[in-house]
């Protein structure tokens, strides 16, 4: 294969004026009457260590279509200075599927200054690669470039776009189009631009542009940064003209780089938060609230100091890494008993607040209730107020609340925590100890009711989801270990068996809960952790799986090791369990309620899916018996550098 290899140029000859001559010579080999001797004269000349004569015309023909027959122009063309500014933001990766819009800064990205970032990552579908950049920032707090060809491409991206915004998740995307119709190519060209593409994706991104000009771009690019990391972060998206991209910087163009300064995160008012200190102080049972609070491990320092300060009962509702998992005020299990028992409830960065402290039970009424006293205090801190929309509904139902605050709560615990120092007295810091006492003992006994749980069914096929959780916590406890998918869908198995203890080793859902988020934001996480020496661990739900199996191939594709472990119930079962109680509400019973809901007949052979995209897979597993030394084999697979699949047969839930 030695043969197929590219040839280094000298370095005295210019790249683009090369591929021009190429390009000609290349046209004259596929063509029969540039040598008058024919075939047999071609390969008498040809070196020993050629390509086979289809190869030179195929390599010929796509060289004659790239230069439309025309010169290859002088001078800088505006995708390198696009290229510029990209790297002046620090941004490391672009993940992209490449397409004719975009074909002037892809090029740029892997041509112009080869060697340095960003690096371009493919993907097989464009969803695929938003929910890559979606678990990256989620690990790392800032954005990964996403380059989408097109209408069609933020098409293909949106659902996985929506997911970041409903997760407050910074996102750079840049997607080609072409403005001018007198300039545009015709036929898919023509077919994939429009007048204001980002139109379709306006009302779930926080901000988008079309420029006019590299200046423009240039501006705009840095403008979509800082709007992106500044809570409520959210995606951004550039719509960048094919024009600009493929044609030279006019001569004497003035185009400068603005420097990037980032917006210091929103705190809340001074007034609002002494009034909130106020509150807690005086509390005879304190409840904090957490869902996206941390944005980063000093986030869940800070937390953890209120709760310690209070001896405050927390209810981690995981939208973020906020508490450890095994701290006694942890009081997560036991979140509707402290709840109801609450005089002071504080929510930092809940997303349903409503949801929260009532309860709806679904049924053919929709039965609503209170789950709260009728005098308890509700305070909230939350970029939500601070940036919303009125289309998509995901910032849920109305609560009213006695004190509301506007700002990120990472930005304000330190100064509510130093309010509540203030205004704590000598009786309330004895009552508070005593109540850290209770929680502590309430928290000793959940974790033994915890372990009970989950020894039931232990021997069980299909393989419990908790003898699952507990089988991998076994084989990754002692190692640096990050799990870098939800748990929901098995009954939050790992944050009850599990030490989630430092920042990094959990990030959290999908905010929107749109399908196919779990397996590509994995991935994306996993490249972010790659240079941590962290082995990133996915529990992968198998119809999940399914939307964007493509993923697998670009983390072998790109080094990206991680233990993917299918979470393979064979169904997508939330929507069994939907149509289950729909027949048993109509009295038509369950026994049909897998018709559309099950993935059977044929069952998806996950393993040998993994390998044809050159991944490693192990299983299906069956016995519960065999399931310890499968992790154990895939583990020492992963912590070699090489990214793995065990499809593990389990029960739904």
């Amino acid at each position: 294969m030695d043969d197929l290899k590219p040839q280094a140029l000298p370095q005295n000859v210019d790249r683009r004026k090369f591929l021009t001559g190429a390009a000609v010579a290349g046209a004259a080999v596929a063509s029969p009457s540039a040598d008058p001797a024919g075939g047999a004269a071609q390969a008498a000349v040809r070196p020993a260590t050629a390509l086979p004569p289809s190869a030179y015309a195929l390599r010929a023909e796509t060289a004659a279509v790239a230069s439309h027959g025309g010169p290859v122009y002088e001078g800088k063309p505006g995708g390198d200075f696009m290229v510029d500014v990209i790297r002046s933001l620090g941004i490391e990766y672009i993940a992209t599927n490449p397409a004719s819009s975009c074909r002037g800064i892809h090029e740029s990205i892997i041509n112009y200054k080869p060697g340095e970032k960003p690096e371009l990552l493919t993907v097989m579908h464009e969803e695929s690669g938003a929910g890559m950049a979606h678990g990256y920032a989620k690990v790392t707090g800032k954005p990964m470039g996403l380059l989408f060809h097109g209408t069609v491409g933020i098409m293909h991206a949106s659902m996985a776009i929506y997911n970041a915004w409903c997760d407050r998740v910074p996102m750079f995307i840049m997607s080609g189009n072409h403005m001018d119709a007198a300039d545009r190519l015709p036929n898919v060209p023509t077919t994939h631009a429009a007048q204001d593409p980002l139109s379709m994706i306006r009302d779930f991104t926080k901000w988008d542009d079309q420029p006019q000009s590299l200046q423009h771009c240039a501006e705009s690019m840095v403008r979509a940064y800082k709007i992106t990391m500044t809570p409520p972060m959210e995606p951004v998206c550039i719509s960048l003209d094919g024009h600009l991209q493929d044609h030279p910087i006019p001569e004497g163009a003035k185009l400068f780089i603005p420097k990037y300064t980032p917006t210091s995160p929103p705190a809340g008012d001074a007034n609002a938060v002494r009034e909130t200190a106020r509150l807690l102080a005086a509390a005879a049972n304190p409840v904090i609230i957490v869902d996206r609070a941390a944005r980063t491990a000093k986030g869940q320092t800070l937390i953890v100091e209120l709760a310690e300060l209070l001896n405050a009962s927390v209810v981690d509702q995981f939208g973020r890494q906020n508490i450890p998992s095994r701290h006694p005020l942890n009081q997560t299990e036991r979140a509707r008993v402290v709840v109801a028992a609450a005089d002071v409830i504080l929510g930092l960065e809940v997303n349903d607040f409503w949801g929260t402290v009532n309860s709806y039970t679904d049924n053919i009424d929709g039965t609503q209730q209170s789950r709260i006293k009728p005098d308890a205090k509700l305070i909230t801190i939350s970029t939500q107020d601070l940036y919303i929309r009125a289309n998509y509904q995901e910032f849920q139902r109305f609560q009213q609340v006695d004190v509301s605050i506007g700002a990120d709560p990472e930005a304000t615990l330190p100064a509510l925590i130093e309010e509540v120092k203030r205004a704590q007295s000598a009786d309330g810091k004895m009552a508070n100890q005593k109540r850290g006492e209770e929680l502590r003992k309430a928290f000793g006994q959940a974790r033994e009711r915890i372990m009970q749980s989950a020894a039931i069914a232990w021997d069980a096929q299909p393989i419990s989801t908790a003898r699952l959780c507990a089988e991998l916590w076994a084989v990754i406890k002692d190692e640096n270990w990050a799990m870098v998918s939800r748990d929901s869908s098995l009954s939050n198995w790992p944050h009850r068996l599990w030490n989630f203890e430092k920042y990094h080793q959990f990030i959290g859902g999908s905010g929107g809960a749109g399908v196919g988020y779990g397996l590509p934001a994995a991935v994306g996480a996993a490249l972010a952790l790659r240079s941590n020496g962290v082995i990133p661990v996915n529990l992968q739900n198998d119809g999940d799986a399914m939307f964007a199996p493509g993923a697998l191939w670009t983390a072998v594709h790109h080094n990206i090791p991680i233990l993917n472990i299918m979470h393979n119930n064979r169904a997508y079962h939330q929507e069994v369990m939907h149509v289950q109680r729909m027949g048993n509400r109509r009295n038509r019973g369950i026994d049909r309620a897998h018709i559309g809901t099950t993935i059977d007949n044929p069952f998806v052979d996950f393993v040998s899916l993994a390998k044809s995209m050159g991944m490693a897979g192990i299983g299906p597993i069956t016995n519960p018996a065999d399931l310890g030394p499968a992790l154990k084999r895939g583990l020492a697979m992963v912590k070699a550098k090489e990214p793995v699949l065990i499809d593990v047969i389990t029960q739904p839930r």
